[in-house]
């Protein structure tokens, strides 16, 4: 997102004169160095600022907590970079974020409001997960802060559904309402959303972890890729599913992992726990009462993260996974991180105390 040096200040402090900044309870705005004036705007007027976290790659949000009695110094440190780093909380899916105001960064937007990023889709996905979760609503206004020379002509074809337009533009010397009549982005389209990628479910936990709430309620969350893949009967993802359910067929140990018993089922795939002996467990705990082996199993599965033994202990509302070596098992922590069951973000870490084979 380019930054440009004269007049950001100014074009940034015109956001204190439009009337639906000054009703904002709760604000997020973009990391992106051109709206460094926004967040210290909306520090400075005590409002609730909510930050994404790079690239999504640790959480949605993070929220600005400035220090009790910050100085005007303090306030305009955690408005950069660095202090979003120093100054701030997650919040996740489970959050319960309000959103009054949005306020993203642009390469070029029109004056009808429609609007060009850098091209990977963060602002996009980030409003879609934000209509997803209810942090915002239809009428939740947004807004971009840009040099006038970013103010042109964009042609509509270039558009998608899933894109994001603005409602005001800021510039140093204009105030533009668009009066955009094109619908926002009602939640993440995955079958046409250029910007969700098996490369991007992988790099983003909190975004696989969305998509599996979804697909649990019965939405359609197939990729675009998918739609090519599922053509070829032949693909590693459907040779993947097959193994999936030669690995679930048994069934009676289920009944009492639901009443919470513990439980234990080995990978009909891997009847040998062999190797070398470096199993390495990982720790998936705040599992709620109501949740049951098979929606863990599921997730596991979902995210491509089936380990070699599953030791279920409901009662304790915990689990513990083996895997065959510390890699693969830190792979499914990274993959498993943010995920939610019941209602519940799940605890998922490396085991603290580490059992070699035979101790099992």
């Amino acid at each position: 997102i380019p930054f440009f040096t004269q007049g950001s200040d100014q074009a940034c402090c015109t956001i204190k004169e439009l009337d639906v900044f000054n009703r904002a309870r709760e604000i997020k705005v973009d990391p992106d160095k051109p709206l460094e004036g926004v967040r210290l705007a909306a520090l400075q007027a005590r409002k609730t600022l909510l930050v994404p976290t790079p690239r999504l790659r640790t959480g949605l949000f993070n929220r600005i907590v400035p220090p009790s009695g910050a100085t005007k110094e303090i306030l305009r440190i955690c408005a950069t970079s660095q202090g979003i780093k120093e100054y701030s909380v997650p919040v996740g899916l489970d959050g319960k974020a309000r959103v009054d105001l949005v306020v993203v960064g642009s390469v070029a937007v029109s004056e009808k409001g429609w609007r060009i990023g850098k091209g990977e889709g963060y602002a996009d996905m980030e409003y879609a997960m934000m209509v997803s979760m209810g942090a915002v609503q239809e009428d939740t206004p947004v807004i971009t802060i840009v040099h006038d020379c970013q103010v042109v002509d964009i042609a509509e074809e270039l558009l998608d559904d899933h894109d994001l337009t603005v409602d005001y533009i800021l510039t140093p010397t204009r105030t533009i309402k668009t009066n955009c009549k094109r619908p926002k982005p009602q939640g993440i389209i995955w079958h046409k959303a250029s910007y969700v990628s098996y490369e991007m479910l992988e790099k983003i936990p909190i975004l696989k972890s969305l998509r599996y709430r979804e697909k649990q309620t019965g939405k359609d969350v197939t990729l675009q890729e998918e739609r090519s893949d599922l053509a070829n009967a032949n693909t590693p993802a459907t040779l993947n599913e097959v193994a999936i359910a030669e690995n679930t067929r048994p069934q009676a140990a289920m009944g009492s992992a639901q009443m919470g018993q513990h439980y234990v089922e080995n990978d009909s795939l891997n009847p040998r726990l062999g190797g070398s002996g470096m199993i390495t467990t990982v720790y998936v705990g705040n599992i709620p009462p109501s949740v049951r082996v098979s929606e863990l199993k599921c997730a596991l599965r979902e995210f491509n993260a089936t380990p070699l033994r599953l030791n279920w202990q409901g009662a304790q509302h915990r689990a513990f996974l083996d895997y065959k070596d510390k890699a693969t098992a830190e792979s499914a922590v990274s993959s498993l991180k943010g995920l939610s069951l019941g209602g519940n973000t799940l605890r998922v870490e490396l085991a603290k105390n580490q059992r070699n084979k035979g101790q099992v």
